[in-house]
């Protein structure tokens, strides 16, 4: 049997859900906007929670990768990245925004293992310039 957990954190409304052999258990949509970093783990427990699931019990990680938000991306992706490396679990990140979930399914299917995801951001980076 395996556990799925995936995570969408590219915009303000975060969404992170639970599958069991790819069947989904749970979805859970909230607008975390700049509380993302304060709620995203706690998020995930409370919906393994209902399902009497621990974070051991993971077997997969879906994480769509981008385009989106630097912050919300970044987040979402270090979550997931480390949840993966400490579990050993395998991950993937999809940057498809319409089919993300049925490609990460494909992905895991095919017995892929990302092992480490980076963050496809859709456009470079906005720095400011430093104040002399």
């Amino acid at each position: 049997m395996s556990l799925t957990l995936t995570i969408r954190s590219d915009k303000p409304e975060a969404e992170v859900g639970v599958y069991t052999d790819g069947q989904q258990l749970s979805y859970h949509v909230w607008t975390a906007h700049r509380e993302l970093s304060k709620t995203l783990l706690s998020v995930i427990r409370s919906e393994l929670d209902r399902h009497g699931k621990t974070m051991h019990d993971l077997t997969d990680i879906i994480i769509f990768s981008g385009p989106g938000s630097f912050t919300g991306l970044r987040i979402g992706i270090t979550v997931a990245n480390t949840l993966a490396h400490e579990l050993d679990t395998r991950i993937v990140g999809v940057a498809d925004e319409h089919e993300w979930l049925e490609r990460g399914f494909r992905r895991l299917d095919a017995g892929d293992d990302d092992r480490l995801v980076m963050p496809m951001y859709g456009a470079g980076a906005h720095i400011t310039q430093q104040k002399k």
